[in-house]
């Protein structure tokens, strides 16, 4: 059993990638012994195979993987959804790490490392990723299970692991990966003011135009994508001088 008192209610899924197998067995027994779900795989294909049909916790990606590119597979996970990320590096590779780092990953671990230190490091990113998401609740709103399927608000649903937007008439209607990490933000903090430094925390949407303006630029998006007149928005509300507000009951699927 974990020793971790701040250990969520479920145990968390790790998904780990690394083409090392001897690697991979390791982390599977070690992780698995602490409580946690974990699934290893040895590429990006894997990597994302996986990513689109399960709810995970956290990734643990190798940024070198033989014949790709760490750095963009981090850059593709931080836009799909606001899922932790620690990179796993090299000693002579601080370049990679700090461009990791800037990318939007939360930690890396330098190679060779033991298997007690990033079970420490993952407990410390999944805490401080949860109190970020907690800060933003309601003070009278109950803690959520992190593992959700789905939204459903005004006759809309979005699946979270297939990451498709059915509308009400059932079309089915293509999100980018901006507009689905932003999406998923406001469905998760329903009837609430979010700023625009919040919903870029929450989406983790970042990207080589890092500003608050980015924000007006995907929710105008989406408004077009949901809105019966994105001119006259009801959904998606702007609370002039203080943010965005999502202006719908969100019911949420397990």
């Amino acid at each position: 059993m974990t020793d971790d008192p701040q250990a969520p209610a479920h145990p968390p899924h790790i998904l780990v990638v690394d083409d090392d197998p001897a690697l991979r067995e390791l982390l599977l027994g070690y992780l698995g012994e602490a409580d946690m779900r974990v699934t290893a795989v040895d590429s990006g294909r894997r990597l994302f195979e996986v990513f689109d049909q399960e709810a995970i916790d956290l990734v643990v990606l190798d940024l070198r993987l033989p014949g790709e590119d760490g750095l963009a597979l981090a850059r593709q996970l931080r836009e799909r959804a606001p899922v932790p990320v620690i990179l796993l590096t090299g000693r002579a590779e601080e370049a990679d790490r700090v461009m990791g780092l800037e990318l939007g990953a939360d930690d890396y671990v330098t190679k060779p490392f033991s298997p007690r230190e990033l079970l420490a490091r993952i407990r410390a990113v999944l805490r401080r990723y949860q109190s970020r998401v907690a800060a933003l609740r309601a003070p009278d709103e109950a803690p959520r299970d992190d593992r959700r399927r789905a939204f459903r608000f005004a006759g809309w649903e979005l699946n979270l692991r297939t990451r498709r937007l059915t509308a009400p008439d059932g079309r089915k209607v293509e999100l980018g990966n901006h507009e689905f990490s932003l999406l998923m933000a406001f469905c998760g903090a329903p009837q609430r003011v979010l700023s625009r430094d919040q919903l870029l925390e929450l989406s983790r949407l970042h990207s080589a135009e890092v500003y608050d303006r980015a924000i007006d630029v995907q929710v105008l998006r989406l408004r077009r994508k949901i809105e019966a007149d994105h001119g006259k928005p009801t959904l998606i509300v702007t609370e002039r001088g203080a943010g965005y507000r999502f202006n719908a009951a969100v019911e949420t699927l397990y």
